[in-house]
């Protein structure tokens, strides 16, 4: 396909998806079914299309005066991939197969609209109704903050140093030409062009052999924040499909015990096949409401409960940028309850003396300061280790990432914007003896 068609493929698919109010995922699914002549580096490139858009669709409608289909993708091409006119122009010549040449209006727009007088929330591109949790969390750095979120994700991977270290991994892996993270000490980041396919890290030997594992920096700093220790019993309280799981068993050099569990056994299922790859042999895999899987009997004996909590996930907005539009009030409400009742499940397991690691992937205030002063009101026996102290955990570099990050009275707050991570909210709770 070319460049012009791929366009106007695109075009096709968002308009799908908005007439239909469907995941962006299944509408470029069922394009792609429909056009099999389309293929895997095409599919790419329209998925790369769609997905900038619903990153910028707030700020590119502003840009072109409408909010169309159309509208929205050449202003995301302005907006997101920096194209001038005339390169927009080459796309949208009204060749066979492309779109409409664009019209004297829409030219006029390309030169000379730009994102003077926007409202925060359009030049953040994040929901209106997100406006006051927004200025609640960033204040006047609210805008910047949400185009921060709205921009292209790295691929970043955390090295496994169960079984290799982070020099040998980054050979195997030189084709993709990656980089040391920032702050992770097991981090590697591969930085990916706007239109460029996502490598195919699963066939790679690094990952096969349990080497690397796909997991966002932000998402690493969370495990090492949590100050899980050799020997230590730990319960994961969301452990999901695994990730920081994964992490823990790491850092603690296979010693001690690790407690994986989820009030959601489905969620549970990947994690299994990822602890055999990767060579993790202190975890059991607690699965709610199986014989033996209830985690009342760790009751008083663990030293460190972490709680990847669920949230909204406005922290992993780079990633999944049709969640933002997706989502609705009832939502923040809802997992705020849920944030809660966890938080309150996890005193009863913790011994005099441990810790509660509380995580979540929003930037939200509500689900990350709100819930950690609330949990101090209904426990009083808890205090909270100082922001900067949990920062310590990564030596030499703690100096600068709290330069960077947003620490608060609360916890530490990660974003694209100050730490190039996601968005994670970290805060780590200590029971007196």
């Amino acid at each position: 396909m070319t460049p012009a068609a791929r366009l106007a493929a695109a075009i096709e698919v968002f308009a799908n998806l908005e007439s239909e109010r469907r995941p962006a995922a299944d509408a470029l699914k069922s394009w792609g079914l429909g056009h099999r002549f389309a293929g895997s580096g095409d599919r790419a490139a329209i998925a790369g299309l769609v997905y900038d858009a619903l990153r910028r669709r707030a700020s590119s409608a502003y840009l072109m005066g409408a909010d169309t289909p159309r509208a929205i993708l050449l202003g995301m091409l302005k907006r997101e991939r920096s194209l001038d006119r005339e390169a927009i122009a080459t796309l949208a010549d009204g060749s066979n197969y492309g779109p409409a040449a664009l019209s004297d209006d829409e030219r006029k727009r390309l030169d000379d609209a730009d994102m003077a007088g926007a409202p925060a929330h359009v030049a953040g591109d994040y929901p209106e109704w997100l406006e006051p949790h927004f200025t609640r969390a960033f204040g006047d750095a609210r805008a910047e903050e949400g185009a921060a979120l709205s921009s292209r994700a790295p691929l970043d991977l955390r090295v496994n140093t169960l079984k290799a270290d982070r020099d040998k991994v980054a050979g195997m892996l030189s084709d993709l030409k990656p980089e040391p993270a920032r702050w992770s000490p097991w981090g590697l980041r591969v930085r990916l062009s706007a239109d460029a396919k996502s490598p195919a890290i699963h066939a790679e030997p690094a990952f096969l052999k349990g080497m690397v594992e796909l997991q966002d920096e932000g998402s690493q700093l969370a495990a090492l924040f949590s100050g899980a220790k050799v020997g230590e019993q730990v319960v994961d309280l969301c452990a999901g499909a695994g990730g920081k799981t994964l992490a823990l068993a790491a850092m603690m050099e296979n010693k001690g015990q690790i407690f994986a569990t989820d009030d959601d056994k489905r969620r549970l299922a990947p994690i299994h096949d990822r602890l055999k790859r990767s060579g993790a042999r202190n975890v059991q895999v607690r699965t709610p409401k199986s014989v033996g899987g209830e985690i009342a009997d760790l009751a008083g004996r663990c030293d460190l409960v972490l709680i990847d909590a669920p949230c909204t996930g406005t922290g992993a907005w780079r990633r999944n940028p049709d969640a933002k539009w997706r989502m609705r009030p009832g939502a923040l409400e809802q997992r705020q309850k849920e944030q809660t009742e966890i938080l309150d499940r996890a005193v009863p397991l913790l011994k005099a003396g441990g810790r509660i690691a509380y995580v979540t992937c929003s930037v939200l205030d509500e689900e990350n300061s709100a819930q950690v002063r609330g949990f101090l009101a209904r426990h009083p026996e808890f205090s909270l280790q100082p922001p900067a102290d949990v920062a310590n955990a990564l030596g030499e570099r703690a100096f600068m990432f709290a330069k960077a990050a947003r620490l608060s009275d609360e916890g530490l707050l990660m974003t694209p914007r100050t730490t190039e991570t996601d968005g994670f909210f970290v805060a780590v709770f200590h029971r007196g003896g």
